[in-house]
């Protein structure tokens, strides 16, 4: 069965960094002279390093795998929760050329897809993304670009007749029937129940549609805290 987890927005983990460094008893002029002396990046000071280890840049992709080396860490360590197909595959240390092999496409045109961020693979190279990337079910939705297609589906299933949507969605998410189901109702009830309640005490209707379309704009994440709760 598919993992849920819930996704959010990545960053680089600032905090993180200064806090591995820390324990590693380095200071920042270490970690400098490490990524110039041992992966090729002259212009790393003891600067740039407290400017990313504050927040107030961010290090490419070869700096956090570099930066990564030198802390003794994985990348994903050094991460926020990955929401891009190059991002996920930067967190599990994977190379470009593996991920390729393993969905069974050449190189550059796995490349393409992780710039372009539209991933183009059948349902079988889909399977195998998940597999070596070790997708949570919202993470291969997200990837996938399957993500905008299923929030509309789901503002159409709280809004009306939930059970005409129960196989779209599932068709887009592969999840237990009675799971899906389970969760649909939950969401309808609640958007229902939040609009009738917000109507009861006399907010008039434009404070039920403000209420309503945020419930809405955050129907994607609703949903997957619903199923959450029946696959933990």
């Amino acid at each position: 069965m598919w993992r849920v987890r819930q996704p959010s927005a990545p960053a680089f983990n600032a905090p993180a960094a200064r806090r591995l460094r820390a324990a590693l008893g380095m200071g920042p002029e270490h970690v400098a002279h490490g990524l110039r002396a041992s992966y090729g990046l002259p212009y790393v000071t003891p600067d740039l390093v407290i400017a990313w280890e504050r927040g107030a840049v961010s290090p490419g992709n070869f700096e956090l795998t570099a930066l990564a080396g030198v802390l003794w860490c994985s990348p994903g360590e050094l991460l926020g929760r990955p929401r891009t197909l190059r991002e996920h595959r930067i967190a599990r240390s994977v190379a470009p050329e593996d991920v390729a092999r393993a969905v069974g496409t050449d190189l550059r045109s796995y490349l393409r897809m992780e710039e372009s961020g539209q991933w183009r693979g059948d349902e079988r190279q889909s399977a195998a993304l998940a597999q070596v990337l070790a997708l949570a079910l919202p993470d291969f939705v997200a990837v996938t670009g399957r993500e905008a297609k299923l929030a509309g589906l789901l503002r159409s299933a709280v809004t009306t007749r939930r059970q005409a949507y129960v196989r779209p969605v599932r068709k887009l998410v592969p999840l237990e029937p009675d799971v899906l189901d389970g969760a649909l109702q939950e969401l309808h009830e609640d958007y229902q129940g939040h609009m009738a309640a917000t109507l009861s005490w006399g907010g008039g209707s434009r404070s039920a549609s403000d209420s309503g379309r945020e419930f809405l704009d955050r129907v994607v994440e609703n949903f997957w805290t619903a199923v959450e709760k029946r696959t933990a």
